[in-house]
């Protein structure tokens, strides 16, 4: 549906300025959450008197989150500021328990649906969530229409990859994960935007409703909860990659994007920052004992996430 105003601009300027082909390479390199992750943002939401009529997923993207939480409710949003990331989740689709397809409209965290015709209601949303993105967020815009929007008792769950870890089962297990840590720390160091910085602390800086200036009272810092979320080491359902996927996945990343702005020519050679690190991850794994062409790696999921509630009446 056509935008009845423009909405603010974002501070993120790389993946908004995606194209439909850039969106379906990420959605294709970057891996979804584990269902087991989905399923306690619900039991958290309904266990703190949440409802289950509306959803919005801000930062959408190619829309896995929408997707796998839209089920639990009646009606859902994924909203993301670039048009090629919403024309890919347009094309993936996705239904919620009332057979209505998800709605996918161009907005950004700060404007929270307001320019969208029709918009977004003013308290008629039950939960807000943001994986990985609400680093990118002018966060006292967002903390503000969110409290427009939400229902009293309604949810925002806002959550950020930490930094890898492998499993223990991994040849050279840590090695690996210093290798891949010295990928932010080293050569994309200097292609970190400001919001690549907040994931790196596990969003501990995240400005939140009773930081900014001037406070958003419609949330009580007593009910916030920050929590890492991890699958145990004995779960069987732990992510694993071959070479190529891991390239998938770094590829995604938005430093990656810039580094390679800067040094087009050595985009996708042997010099690319990303195949020198796919190399380096490599040579451990040998080094180890693994056989070329047989390298697997084997992750823990671990992600920081925050919970905050707007206050009932």
């Amino acid at each position: 549906m056509a935008q009845a105003t423009a909405p603010p601009s974002t501070s993120e300027k790389t993946f908004t300025s995606y194209t439909k082909e850039q969106g379906e390479a990420y959605a294709k390199g970057r891996p979804d959450y584990s269902p087991k992750f989905y399923q306690s943002i619900i039991d958290d939401h309904a266990a703190t008197g949440g409802q289950f009529d509306r959803i919005v997923d801000l930062g959408c993207g190619p829309g896995n989150v929408a997707r796998a939480l839209s089920p639990h409710f009646a009606h859902a949003f994924g909203l993301d500021p670039s048009e090629g990331m919403i024309a890919v989740a347009r094309s993936k689709g996705g239904l919620t328990a009332t057979s209505e397809p998800i709605r996918y409209e161009i907005s950004t965290a700060e404007d929270l649906g307001r320019s969208l015709s029709p918009p977004i209601q003013a308290g008629s949303i039950d939960l807000i969530t943001a994986g990985n993105a609400a680093h990118w967020f002018k966060m006292q815009e967002f903390w503000h229409q969110a409290a427009r929007v939400l229902k009293p008792h309604g949810s925002v769950v806002l959550w950020t990859s930490n930094p890898a870890k492998m499993h223990p089962s991994v040849p050279n297990a840590a090695a690996i994960d210093q290798a891949l840590n010295d990928l932010g720390e080293g050569a994309l160091k200097p292609y970190m935007a400001e919001g690549n910085v907040l994931t790196r602390d596990g969003y501990s800086s995240l400005p939140l409703p009773w930081t900014i200036d001037p406070p958003q009272p419609d949330f009580d810092e007593k009910d916030f909860v920050r929590k890492d979320w991890t699958l145990p080491e004995d779960d069987p359902n732990h992510t694993q990659v071959d070479l190529d996927k891991l390239e998938q996945i770094m590829d995604t990343m938005s430093p990656v994007t810039r580094w390679r702005e800067a040094h087009p020519e050595l985009r996708g050679t042997d010099q690319d920052v990303v195949k020198i690190h796919r190399n380096k991850i490599a040579r451990l794994l040998h080094e180890a004992g693994v056989e070329p062409g047989k390298e697997v790696l084997t992750s823990i999921p671990n992600l920081a996430v925050l919970i905050v509630k707007k206050r009932g009446n």
